[in-house]
C-alpha cells in the first residue's frame, strides 16, 4: 500500500504543477450552440436490445460489471448515479468513453464525484490536459473541472474518471463536456462520383455463410460491412475476411436495430456510440459511415451520428436482398448507386446478380470509404 500512496503523492505534486481552471462553460465557436457532448451523461438511459449484459449505456468499464454498476440511491440529480466498487488493490476503476470534438477548440470538462481520490481527465486531446482530482469529497458530492483546447489534429478525445488504488468505491453524475455542437452528418442514398463505380453495402451478419465468404474472395469485392455489434462478436474473423479486399471496411449500423426515428436524440446516441465502439474494439478503425436500421431516421439522427463522430448516414438507391432486383431509379444502375444487400442464406446469390447489373450498366464495385475522404 505504501507503494501506491507513494505514486499518489508523486502524481498529486505533478498535478499541481498545472493550473485547473474554475468551471465555466465553453464558447465554442461564434454562432455554434454550446451543448454537452457525453454520451449518457447521467446515467438516466435503458441499455439498448442486445447490449452486452451488464453495459452501461455511453461508459466502458475496465472492470466490466464486477466493478461498475448503475445506483438508484442518493444520486445527485435525476434517479441514477454510477458506482464503481474496484475489485482489487490493483484497479483505480476507470470508466471512460469516447467524445467527438474538433480540432482547435476549447472544452469544458465536468463531473460532480463522491469519494476519496475521484480523477476527471481527458487524453488524445492533442495538448498536455491537466486532470481534476479531489483528495476527498467529505461523504458529499463535489464538482470537479478541467478545461482543455483540442490540437490541430484532434477529432475525437477520450474522457475518463476513477479512483485511486486501495481507495475504496467512487460515484459519478451529471458528467459533461461543453463545448460547440459538431455540425450534422450528412444523409445521402448514393455517392457523387462521375467514376463508372457502384457500392455494395451488406447489413446485419447474423447469417454468416461460406459460399458468400467464397464469392467476395474469389471475385475480389470491396465490401461495406453494415454489422450489429452482437453477430459481429460472435463471429469477428469472418467479418475480418470478407472486408479484406482493399476499400472494404466495417461500419456502424446501431446496437440493437431499433427504428431510430422514434428514439429521442440521447438514446440515437447511445445506439450509434455505443456501436462505434463495439466496433471499434473488434476491428480497430471506428466507423464514419452509419447505415440506419431500415433506413428510419430524422435530423436528430444527423446530430446524434456526428456527435459519435460520424460524417455521413447511409441508405442506399438500390436492394438486391433477399432474391430482389430493385432499383429506386428509372433505368439501369448508375455511377455512385449503393447497393444494399443482407448478410442472410441468399447473400451467395444476391452477389452475383448484383455483379451482374452492375455489369450491365458499364459499373464496378468499389470502395465506399475510399470515396468519402
Amino acid at each position: 500500500m505504501s507503494t501506491r500512496l507513494s505514486a499518489l503523492a508523486a502524481s498529486v505534486a505533478l498535478l499541481t504543477a498545472f493550473t485547473v481552471p474554475a468551471a465555466s462553460a465553453s464558447t465554442g465557436t461564434s454562432g455554434v450552440p454550446t451543448v454537452n457532448l457525453v454520451t449518457n451523461p447521467g446515467f438516466e438511459l435503458p441499455s439498448p436490445n442486445l447490449a452486452d449484459w451488464g453495459s452501461i449505456p455511453g461508459w466502458s468499464c475496465t472492470g466490466g460489471p464486477a466493478e461498475a454498476a448503475v445506483t438508484t440511491t442518493a444520486a445527485h440529480s435525476g434517479t441514477s448515479a454510477l458506482t464503481v466498487t474496484p475489485a482489487n488493490d490493483d484497479s483505480t476503476g476507470e470508466c471512460a468513453q469516447t467524445v467527438a470534438v474538433q480540432p482547435d477548440t476549447t472544452y469544458t470538462a465536468s463531473a460532480w464525484v463522491r469519494g476519496t481520490f475521484v480523477h476527471l481527465g481527458a487524453t488524445g486531446t492533442g495538448r498536455d490536459v491537466a486532470p481534476a482530482w479531489t483528495e476527498t469529497t467529505s461523504g458529499g458530492w463535489q464538482q470537479l473541472t478541467t478545461r482543455f483546447t483540442t490540437g490541430p489534429n484532434a477529432h475525437s478525445i477520450r474522457l475518463y474518471v476513477h479512483g485511486w488504488y486501495q481507495q475504496g468505491p467512487f460515484s459519478v453524475d451529471d458528467v459533461r463536456v461543453d463545448g460547440p455542437a459538431p455540425a450534422p452528418a450528412v444523409a445521402a442514398g448514393s455517392i457523387p462520383t462521375t467514376d463508372k463505380v457502384v457500392f455494395f453495402t451488406v447489413d446485419d451478419g447474423w447469417q454468416r455463410t461460406p459460399e458468400a465468404e467464397r464469392f467476395i474472395a474469389d471475385h475480389h469485392l470491396p465490401i461495406t460491412a453494415f454489422p450489429l455489434p452482437m453477430p459481429a462478436g460472435m463471429d469477428p474473423d469472418f467479418f475480418k475476411r470478407v472486408t479484406a479486399v482493399p476499400g472494404s471496411s466495417v461500419q456502424d449500423h446501431s446496437v440493437s436495430h431499433s427504428d431510430l426515428s422514434k428514439l429521442p436524440l440521447e438514446q440515437q446516441q447511445v445506439e450509434i456510440c455505443d456501436a462505434r465502439d463495439a466496433l471499434t474494439r473488434l476491428f480497430g478503425t471506428a466507423p464514419v459511415v452509419f447505415r440506419p436500421p431500415s433506413f428510419s431516421w430524422n435530423a436528430d439522427t444527423l446530430q446524434a451520428a456526428a456527435n459519435c463522430g460520424i460524417r455521413t448516414v447511409l441508405t442506399a438507391d438500390a436492394d438486391f436482398s433477399w432474391g430482389a432486383s430493385n432499383i429506386w431509379h428509372p433505368g439501369l444502375l448508375q455511377p455512385g448507386d449503393v447497393i444494399l444487400m443482407h448478410w442472410t442464406d441468399t447473400l451467395a446469390t444476391d452477389l452475383p446478380r448484383a455483379l451482374a447489373a452492375a455489369d450491365a450498366a458499364g459499373l464496378k464495385p468499389a470502395g465506399l470509404v475510399d470515396y468519402l475522404r
